[in-house]
């Protein structure tokens, strides 16, 4: 690699220290993939380097890592009995919990080869995705309640920017998605570090002015999309800035983040929403898709692609058919502006108005960290083994805000902010 690039992947890595984890001296660091439930991919490994040098630096007492191949998990489902992929290796579920007590950071690789599960038996890829998502609850739990501070970036694959940049050759679509990632990262900027500080800002003054409309329901109005979704009482919108509540250090979660985010009512959802984007689901794609819900479930549904791999999310237990987020996104984001679809969550959640089916976040309600799960549902949270995003918003999405005695106020507006702050 040229010293260009190497320059950059330094400069990622301190962001992902000092912006993403908000590494404090004295902190252990776990580095892994999927919120540890799998290891970071073995492409990555240039970069973990670089983390770890730079927590190193910035005063860690021991990095840890956990290693996976992803090419080892479509081994087995080709080879392994069907029945064996109920096993899996709760010591992943220990390790998270573990360094959760410890007040360690942890750092998450999100690197999937979005055609990697091609051809493959929808239901056993479902099937093993769900025994990860059950053993990775308690995880999960401390993760929706801040306990730790955290932080999910992507690195590229062969498989991923061979998608993104189907034209170019392998070595050429790597170099290609580098570049990108950079670039949507901020990190070509003179001061990364900077500008992130400023865009964590611009994001923090939209929460802050939805937070002060306190909406009772948003409308949703767009190509295939005609629904009314409503929030509950002592809803919080979130940006790019969250606070470990052990520790009080504050991280951002996701690198790139545009959004700005909460939860919905999961009683109430009705009609209509069709999705923008594929969505790619542990390496399956779900594409051309619409969800119809009725007073906050699902009740139909339709996919032109992977309708198999959609009914096996809808039907991995009672929560996955309500909706747990409800995130902002201007069409203008620079992932969107960047016209390229990623294949990748991160990214595209990042390009897009969004919703999640599933789990809600109970830093999204006031209070909600310290509810009990019974608590939190009896203020309309959300609780299902899954928290899968799926993209809804473009140039042609309107959403308003509905205040509680039923006025319309203009929240977006072909896709753009139509309030300032």
């Amino acid at each position: 690699m040229s010293s260009d690039f190497d320059k950059k992947l330094a400069s990622y890595a301190d962001l992902i220290v000092h912006i993403g984890l908000g590494l404090r001296e004295g902190q252990n660091l776990a580095i892994g993939g999927k919120n540890l439930s799998r290891g970071a991919p073995i492409s990555s490994a240039p970069l973990v380097r670089k983390v770890a040098e730079s927590a190193y630096k910035a005063g860690a007492r021991y990095v840890t890592t956990l290693w996976d191949d992803d090419q080892q998990h479509l081994i087995r489902l080709e080879n392994a009995d069907p029945k064996t992929l109920e096993i899996y290796p709760t010591w992943r579920t220990d390790a998270i919990i573990e360094h959760a007590k410890n007040g360690d950071a942890i750092f998450t690789i999100f690197a999937e080869n979005p055609d990697l599960y091609e051809g493959q038996n929808s239901e056993q890829v479902t099937a093993m995705q769900h025994t990860m998502e059950r053993h990775l609850q308690p995880g999960t739990d401390l993760l929706m309640k801040n306990a730790y501070n955290w932080t999910l970036v992507s690195v590229p694959t062969i498989g991923w920017a061979k998608k993104v940049f189907p034209d170019l050759g392998e070595d050429e679509a790597m170099s290609a998605l580098w570049e990108t990632i950079f670039k949507l990262c901020r990190i070509d900027r003179d001061d990364p570090v900077a500008a992130w500080k400023q865009h964590i800002q611009d994001l923090a003054q939209r929460s802050a002015y939805l937070n002060g409309k306190a909406y009772d329901a948003l409308k949703y109005t767009g190509p295939g999309t005609d629904l009314t979704l409503g929030l509950p009482a002592g809803h919080i919108w979130k940006s790019a800035q969250s606070t470990a509540n052990t520790t009080d250090i504050t991280f951002v979660p996701n690198l790139p983040t545009e959004e700005v985010f909460s939860m919905p009512d999961n009683r109430r959802a009705d009609g209509k929403v069709a999705a923008a984007m594929p969505l790619n689901y542990g390496g399956s794609l779900v594409d051309d898709f619409s969800l119809t819900f009725k007073d906050g479930k699902v009740v139909d549904y339709q996919a032109k692609t992977g309708e198999a791999t959609l009914k096996g999310i809808l039907d991995a237990d009672e929560g996955a058919r309500q909706l747990g987020e409800v995130a902002l996104v201007p069409h203008s984001s620079p992932i969107s502006q960047s016209g390229r679809l990623y294949y990748n969550t991160l990214y595209d959640e990042n390009a897009s108005c969004h919703l999640a089916l599933g789990r809600a976040y109970q830093l999204s309600m006031q209070g909600g960290e310290q509810m009990t799960q019974e608590e939190f549902g009896n203020h309309g949270g959300n609780y299902s083994l899954v928290h899968i995003d799926f993209m809804i918003g473009s140039d042609k999405l309107d959403i308003d805000g509905i205040t509680k005695d039923g006025m319309s106020e203009p929240i977006l507006r072909k896709g753009e902010w139509a309030f300032d702050v």
